[in-house]
């Protein structure tokens, strides 16, 4: 039952609770008009103490979609936050006022304290650097929906492995499936952290290996994750155009890949995906951003507790 629950970090929940969501939301999927009114009533607060496009507009949109509300802000100088006003009275004022909580936070942690200040659910949508469990949703529904299955799939993950709070909870997620093993494609300067390399692959006998070229092993992999290489990372800027364009995936490179790979991405996008490339019935990502809606308005339903 995941009605009052919160959800802070991807594992807050088990596998059997996370395939109650995904059903969900192909339910919704397939039958919107079921689901336009299950939240008529309710109300969701929106707090994003940082900049954010995508993830406050779909939750929005999903709670708009089940019929519910919506009241916060975007811009945290909107908020009394200006004014000195803690985060912890911030949330006991805002769950006074609202059925379920959205937020998103520039520190690491925040929406631990937020929930431990909260009447209502809170949905942590980006703390800092930490979790964004609700991108982690969506790049789960979207591989069961194109692969009908979390197990026995080779995941190659590409770019920025050591800043990419999606890739850390992409690792953990689909480590808690049978069968799957890891290609980590990135710079020497960018690599996974040996932390989650230690405690979650190690640990759990998970098939990994480390390359730095993405073209030597794309055709092996049934998903491709990519992400961008931030030349802020970098101290040396020769070193950066070196290895740039090893991780911009183009026409050429889906040449070498499998008919049947997917590709995802969590945007926004830069240039490591040519747009020749978006044409390519491989490439998932901008239809990713709506099952990112679809997983959110499953969520928020279940945590309301409106919808089995």
């Amino acid at each position: 039952m995941l009605k009052g629950r919160n959800l802070i970090d991807p594992m807050d929940f088990s596998t059997k609770e996370l395939d109650e969501i995904f059903n969900l939301a192909e339910n919704i999927i397939e039958n919107p008009e079921k689901y336009s009114k299950v939240c008529d009533g309710k109300l969701l607060a929106t707090l994003f103490f940082e900049p954010s496009t995508r993830t406050r507009l779909s939750f929005e949109a999903a709670m708009l979609r089940l019929g519910g509300r919506v009241l916060g802000f975007s811009d945290s100088n909107s908020s009394s936050a200006t004014k000195g006003e803690s985060l912890a009275d911030t949330i006991t004022v805002v769950s006074g006022y609202s059925d379920i909580i959205a937020m998103r936070h520039p520190k690491e942690g925040s929406a631990r304290v937020a929930s431990m200040n909260s009447s209502v659910p809170v949905i942590n949508a980006g703390d800092g650097g930490h979790q964004h469990p609700t991108q982690t949703l969506t790049d789960l529904l979207t591989i069961k929906s194109k692969k009908r299955s979390f197990s026995n799939h080779i995941i190659g993950i590409c770019g920025d492995l050591k800043f990419g709070r999606t890739v850390h909870s992409l690792v953990k997620a689909l480590s808690r499936y049978p069968n799957n093993k890891f290609i980590l494609i990135s710079p020497e300067e960018l690599k996974l952290p040996e932390y989650i390399k230690k405690e979650i692959l190690i640990k759990n006998n998970i098939e990994f290996l480390e390359v730095d070229r993405l073209e030597d092993i794309i055709d092996k992999l049934d998903i491709l994750y990519m992400t961008r290489v931030q030349k802020e990372r970098f101290f040396n800027e020769e070193e950066y155009l070196r290895l740039k364009d090893s991780y911009v995936l183009n026409e050429e490179k889906m040449k070498l890949a499998k008919e049947d790979m997917i590709i995802l991405h969590p945007l926004p996008r830069v240039n490591e995906i040519s747009v020749e490339v978006d044409k390519d019935k491989r490439a998932c990502y901008f239809q990713q951003t709506k099952y990112g809606m679809y997983v959110r308005m499953a969520l928020i339903a279940k945590l309301l507790g409106v919808c089995e």
